[in-house]
């Protein structure tokens, strides 16, 4: 597995419509589908670190998309 940043992750999510909604003491992210569902996603503030595997994973399943489609949104 390659190992992405959370530099990364925020380009992804704004490529995807999500709209930074909070910036405390984490970042929310959040997404309105056009079913009503919304998605949101938790970030770090720490911008040019990598992000821990289980961590990563677990924003994936928040934004709704898997690893494959990460890459191919970087």
């Amino acid at each position: 597995m390659a190992v992405y940043r959370f530099d990364q992750f925020r380009k992804v999510l704004r490529v995807l419509g999500f709209a930074k909604i909070r910036s405390r003491k984490h970042e929310t992210w959040r997404k309105v589908l056009v079913n009503g569902t919304i998605l949101r996603v938790r970030i770090s503030h720490k911008h040019g670190r990598d992000i821990p595997r289980w961590l990563f994973y677990e924003m994936l399943r928040q934004a709704g998309i898997n690893e494959k489609k990460f890459r191919e949104l970087m």
